[in-house]
């Protein structure tokens, strides 16, 4: 079918144009109608979660409250978002034989059509994988996709005019404070039509440009038309679940009064963030908590895993996921059945953290790479430690080395590794890291230990990771660069504030060292 409905709903709240987009998706499920292109924007200013995430994981929620932007969990997967009011987005409802049954291979046909009337506005725009359009290597357009029986729903957003300082405090990415460093960082990484046409255009041309793109690439018509009499019923039902806190919670962190260990595992197809509870005393997993940013198709491919996951012996965890996975065949938009078992498995293993003197009420704060903790202080002879926890004032604290002076925690740790002749580095921005482990590698390093924040570990995990040198890193507290929105500065080394070490844990790792090493004797 070559004609097309092109339908416009304007600007709708976030709870409405959720409603909209689910009926949209069943009513073609159910071929009550034709495939569609649908425009829509959002009045007031909303946060949106994917799918699979938390709220309270990635929204601020006080301040939107307090500045009156709704906050609305999205019918597809992917990362949180922030679409205020000149944004546009864009959707294609259709059969999913038109287009193929993966989110790659729509992501790169439908991206196409964006792209093309991207060009008619001058604008020269490529598809990144796995499902972003950029403009120079920044991101322009964002998009996800889910299914419905033979129906797919496909969309994505196009900024327009883009207010940086709002999105960086509306959603955790994460930041607390605004700097003008931390603001230039943001717009580095996205770019607007009116950054890249010198002017903001009517959101009639864009969508004369969008509607001609999508036309020339995908070979249809479009016919104006507006919802039908099925989908305008499907739309208040969906609008009374939505507005539901069941709904918009539908993923809840954990209470922190539990006991729930966490891992966060990034890899090239998303970030998969795992909360576990475990029954330690019969070893079996009580459940499995699987958020992230990621897409995976059918969307319920997540909580029926969760769902199979529930009060299972550990040592099958591994097995039901890869079985679970093989069985459903679901599209995982770049992630593996392995990926799954991995981020499970590695909030698991912190059980083992007792044998080592670590409850688990710290285990959180303890993660490995590239191995085990035992194979991390086996044989380990380096101790890597931020710049950030000397005092801001110390002549040391852009420099290696320490007085231990007694006056900040690094002095403490210095000590105590020097007493076990380690090798202490204090690393002073990304780039000294990097060369760092590149160097310890070259030179021969078995594993190491070091202290860094948790967000700057999952940032940063791919570099640890390629390294390929187990490590065990232990997180540190008090204001740090992603609390306060200095990242930038923290980055090129010249964060301005003091973080602490956690010398009770850190004190803990250097006894398992010495205990290895007298084991060896």
């Amino acid at each position: 079918m070559n004609n097309w409905r092109l339908l416009d709903t304007g600007p709708e709240t976030a709870v409405g144009n959720i409603a909209i987009d689910s009926a949209l998706l069943k009513a073609r499920s159910l071929d009550l109608t034709r495939n569609t292109l649908h425009f829509l924007q959002y009045s007031p200013a909303a946060a949106l979660v994917g799918y699979f995430q938390s709220v309270g994981q990635e929204v601020r929620q006080e301040f939107c409250r307090q500045h009156g932007i709704e906050i609305q969990r999205r019918i597809t997967g992917g990362g949180a978002l922030y679409f205020d009011e000149p944004h546009l987005g864009w959707e294609i409802i259709a059969d999913k034989k038109d287009f193929g049954f993966r989110v790659d291979e729509m992501s790169r046909r439908i991206s196409a059509g964006v792209i093309a009337g991207l060009g008619l506005l001058g604008i020269e725009a490529e598809f990144r994988p796995r499902n972003d359009i950029e403009v120079g290597g920044r991101k322009i357009s964002g998009t996800g996709g889910v299914f419905d029986g033979d129906a797919m729903l496909f969309q994505g957003t196009l900024l327009v005019d883009l207010d940086v300082e709002s999105m960086i405090k509306v959603l955790r990415i994460p930041t607390e404070k605004l700097t003008a460093k931390g603001l230039e960082s943001a717009r580095e990484r996205v770019t607007s039509l009116r950054e890249e046409m010198g002017r903001l255009p009517s959101i009639e041309e864009i969508k004369d440009a969008l509607r001609a793109g999508f036309e020339s690439t995908l070979g249809v018509t479009f016919t104006d038309g507006g919802m039908t009499a099925e989908e305008k019923s499907f739309m208040a039902e969906f609008e009374q679940e939505y507005r539901q806190d069941s709904w918009i919670n539908l993923i809840e962190e954990p209470p922190e009064e539990h006991l729930i260990l966490r891992s966060a595992l990034k890899v090239d197809g998303g970030l998969i963030r795992t909360a576990v509870s475990i029954d330690s005393r019969r070893r079996r997993l009580k459940y499995a908590l699987i958020t992230g940013d990621f897409f995976v198709n059918p969307r319920r491919t997540v909580f029926d895993l969760e769902a199979a996951l529930k009060n299972v012996p550990l040592d099958e965890v591994e097995g039901i996921i890869r079985g679970f996975l093989e069985e459903k065949q679901p599209d995982l938009g770049g992630l593996t059945a392995a990926d799954f078992a991995a981020a499970v498995g590695a909030a698991i293993s912190k059980t083992d953290l007792v044998r080592y003197g670590i409850g688990l009420k710290e285990a959180n704060s303890v993660f490995t790479v590239n191995g085990s903790f035992e194979e991390a202080v086996d044989v380990c002879s380096l101790l890597l430690l931020p710049y950030c926890a000397k005092l801001v004032d110390c002549d040391y604290r852009e420099v290696d080395g320490c007085d231990q002076c007694g006056k900040c925690s690094i002095g403490d740790a210095y000590q105590m590794a020097e007493e076990m002749g380690l090798k202490v580095i204090t690393i002073h921005n990304y780039e000294h890291l990097r060369d760092t482990l590149w160097a310890c590698r070259e030179s021969g390093v078995k594993s190491y230990i070091g202290c860094c924040c948790e967000a700057f570990f999952v940032k940063h995990q791919l570099t640890f990771r390629e390294v390929g040198i187990p490590a065990a890193l232990i997180d540190i507290e008090k204001d740090t660069c992603y609390e306060l929105g200095s990242e930038e500065e923290a980055y090129n080394g010249h964060f301005e504030n003091q973080t602490e070490l956690k010398l009770g844990l850190l004190e803990t790792v250097l006894r398992n060292i010495r205990e290895a090493r007298v084991a060896r004797m």
